[in-house]
């Protein structure tokens, strides 16, 4: 055996305290903002968030899968790591990475046109729809506009998948092909078609067979109705008149290519660990190569960066863009992929700092963006190593900002109103169906009055049975729909144009406030009316 000497003893000792310490070192590195818990509970309570999903990857590992608050008001469940939130367009990305996965077999070109394999599929011009590829679909450059088709699928309607990508040829270009960025959801389900084209399988079977069961996404799932289902999900949100209230989940499944996944906190930190590591699985395999990483993160569309909120100058970016379902901009000097997804009741953020190994998801049962943000900004500052920020109040002050500016423009509206001018017609004249190209038909119907109750108009749009409400005049020809499903929060202008005989010639819609979500895209429907009712 051989002599230690007691100088070798002490050398070791001090060796080992060396690593002891640089272990915790390493482990502060790792370890999340220690006042984590406390910070999300006051963020969740300053939002009205009733719960949160909140995952961590750090370094190829899971530094934090947690659940925050409760899955239903009033109900003592929980959130836990297994909570199932809808993540709406975070799904965007892996319907991407499946596309990827039929490149990488030679099914698939990014660059070859999409009627290659779709010999059906059109846009409204020749143009585009000979020169629109795989790629164009995913990125947000057709030239359609923003949130155009959105009608054809939300509130849900009775059209399939197939129909609603039938349609997209009757929707005018709003700009030139390749031009500008304009976020579109239509197109990913166009990306889903071509997917079971080519594989023989449904998006939905595609993906779970080959994307998420390789993962070990084991608990999430692929649909929208899904959502409903009993088990560890989390009940759905929102702001309704000044009140956070239940509010129906989505559950049509014709969009689930561009949002349909419903995930959990630790299925997605498995999923975020995958995509850092390019493509490398838990047992060393892989889902996909490194080259088709630099294909996913690539910007394709440039946006321009914007200014931040003078309260967040150090939010400022140099470059800003759009890849394969990532949106891409510097931070803080690192680039930075993030994704926001949104349904109603839902809204959640993925976030990635590839030269950090950082990921940082936040799932929420309540549509706070605000709370979302904080929340994600706090953990990635932490490790960015950055003074800490007040993101709770920052973000506090920008909602109460934002709130005011939708305040004052529909009571600018409202102020602007001739509240003494007429309908040019009686409401007769105004009853009838209208029909739009790309939308199809909607209904206007003449209730008349009785001894207590007075005449009104009755508009229904007859490929969606929520989108159904009072026609309240407002002025001159011009009427407000008010839907009687005040979830909806979208209620609408509804101005008629008439023929030099007094006759309907159409009709247009704008949304009546700012705080209408873009998918009720009724801006770019043309009405004319087609048959008078009886």
């Amino acid at each position: 055996m051989p002599h230690v000497t007691r100088y070798k003893v002490r050398q070791m000792i001090r060796s080992l305290v060396a690593l002891a310490v640089l272990a915790v070192a390493a482990d502060a590195q790792t370890a999340p903002p220690p006042d984590i818990d406390r910070f999300v509970s006051a963020v969740m309570k300053e939002f009205q968030v009733p719960g949160v999903g909140l995952a961590i990857v750090k370094d190829g590992r899971v530094i934090l899968a947690k659940g925050y608050g409760v899955r239903a008001l009033g109900e003592p469940a929980a959130v836990d790591a297994s909570t199932l939130f809808g993540i709406a367009s975070n799904t965007k990305i892996i319907t991407a990475t499946a596309l990827a996965l039929l490149v990488e077999e030679g099914k698939l070109e990014w660059d070859a046109p999409v009627v290659r394999y779709l010999p059906g599929f059109a846009l409204s011009d020749p143009y585009v729809t000979r020169e629109l590829t795989i790629r164009d679909l995913l990125v947000h450059r057709s030239g359609l506009g923003l949130g155009a088709g959105d009608l054809l699928w939300w509130p849900e309607s009775t059209y399939d998948r197939k129909e609603i990508v039938r349609r997209l040829r009757f929707i005018p270009l709003a700009t030139s092909f390749r031009n500008a960025y304009a976020y579109d959801n239509v197109l990913y389900s166009v990306a889903g078609e071509v997917i079971e084209t080519v594989s023989g399988q449904t998006w939905e079977d595609f993906v779970a067979r080959r994307i998420l069961a390789p993962v070990g996404m084991t608990g999430s799932n692929v649909r929208h109705s899904d959502s409903e289902k009993a088990g560890n999900v989390a009940k759905t949100y929102a702001e309704v008149d000044g009140i956070v209230r239940p509010v129906p989940p989505l559950s049509s499944d014709n969009t689930n290519p561009a949002g349909g996944i419903n995930s959990s906190a630790e299925d997605m930190a498995k999923w975020l660990i995958v995509q850092l590591d390019s493509g490398r699985l838990a047992d060393g395999k892989r889902l996909f190569s490194p080259q088709t990483t630099t294909q996913l993160w690539t910007i394709v569309t440039p946006i321009p960066a914007g200014s931040p909120p003078p309260e967040l100058p150090f939010h400022r970016s140099v470059f800003s863009g759009y890849a394969l379902g990532m949106g891409v901009r510097d931070y803080r000097g690192r680039q930075m992929l993030s994704h926001t997804g949104g349904l109603p009741g839902y809204l959640s953020k993925v976030t990635m700092i590839p030269e950090l190994r950082l990921g940082v998801v936040v799932l929420t049962n309540q549509e706070s963006g605000a709370a979302f943000n904080a929340i994600s900004y706090r953990i990635v500052d932490h490790y960015f190593g950055a003074t800490p920020v007040d993101y709770l109040a920052i973000y506090k002050k920008l909602s109460e900002h934002g709130r005011a500016a939708v305040v004052a423009a529909d009571k600018g509206a409202v102020t602007a109103r001739d509240t003494a001018s007429r309908p040019s017609l009686p409401l007769a004249g105004y009853a009838g169906t209208y029909t739009d190209q790309w939308y199809g038909d909607v209904s206007i119907t003449e209730v008349k009055a009785s001894s207590n109750v007075p005449g009104k108009l009755v508009i229904q749009f007859l490929h969606t049975p929520s989108l159904v409400g009072d026609l309240v005049h407002w002025q001159h020809d011009t009427f407000l729909a008010r839907w009687h499903d005040r979830t909806l929060r979208a209620d609408a202008y509804v101005s008629f144009a008439l023929n030099p005989d007094g006759s309907i010639a159409r009709a247009k819609m704008q949304a009546a406030s700012p705080s209408v979500d873009f998918s009720f895209d009724f801006q770019d429907l043309t009405l004319r009316p087609v048959r008078k009712t009886r």
